[in-house]
């Protein structure tokens, strides 16, 4: 624990002179979603603020933002504790995936697109499969899928599904061979990006709902058999 506050004490110039319960709760997002936190993690007020530098009722509004965003959980009597997924949650995760990523390419309008963010997460996919840093994998994976619904252009569909995607990184947390579980997207996202890059954007959707039914079922496996259907 003290090694896990000594790096989250690099994370205090983030927060300058306007240090508030946002600026904290997004530090805190960044790294549950990084696995500095994982599930099942309590998180010590003390601890924190301390490395952070911020006073415990700033703290306390940052927990009840993440806490809101169900990245984590308060237990009475026991403290705030990083969320652990079930099975049932994974599958609310993926259902809202897949109502919001495929209604965003399904609106897109006339080509041509801006899929530079796109390429980009490709690319970046790409280059850490070569390193065999898989985490990285599942890092660029999530990057295109932000980028993708980003081409929507809309604040509130980019608020909720940063939920999302946060949440969707805890339940990678649970997964043991993540080379596995990532590295056949790198070609599932390239086969999107030349679709919607062709204009053909019904081809994409197609694409990308068999590309969300494919993960639920890999992900959704292994959650059965590690933490089944209960917290």
């Amino acid at each position: 624990m003290a090694e896990r506050m000594s790096g989250l004490a690099d994370d205090r110039a983030l927060l300058g002179r306007t240090s508030t319960a946002e600026r904290v709760a997004d530090i805190l997002r960044s790294r549950i979603a990084e696995g500095f936190f994982p599930p099942g993690t309590r998180l010590s007020e003390d601890s924190i603020g301390g490395a952070l530098g911020v006073s415990r009722n700033t703290l306390r509004e940052a927990f009840r933002l993440l806490t809101h965003e169900r990245l984590l959980v308060h237990e009475l009597n026991r403290g705030v504790f990083v969320r652990v997924l079930t099975v049932e949650d994974v599958e609310d995760i993926y259902r809202t995936r897949r109502l919001v990523e495929c209604a965003v390419v399904r609106g897109l309008g006339e080509p041509p697109y801006a899929l530079d963010g796109l390429a980009q997460a490709v690319a970046e996919g790409r280059r850490a499969a070569r390193e065999g840093d898989w985490k990285a994998v599942g890092t660029a994976n999530i990057h295109f899928h932000q980028e993708l619904v980003a081409l929507a252009s809309g604040e509130r569909t980019a608020e909720l599904m940063r939920s999302v995607f946060a949440e969707l990184r805890l339940a990678f947390h649970a997964v043991d061979e993540p080379q596995r579980l990532h590295e056949p997207y790198i070609a599932r996202n390239v086969e999107i990006l030349q679709a919607l890059e062709a204009g053909e954007r019904d081809t994409a959707e197609r694409l990308l709902a068999a590309y969300l039914d494919v993960s639920l079922e890999r992900v959704g496996e292994v959650y059965r058999r590690k933490v089944g259907g209960g917290d």
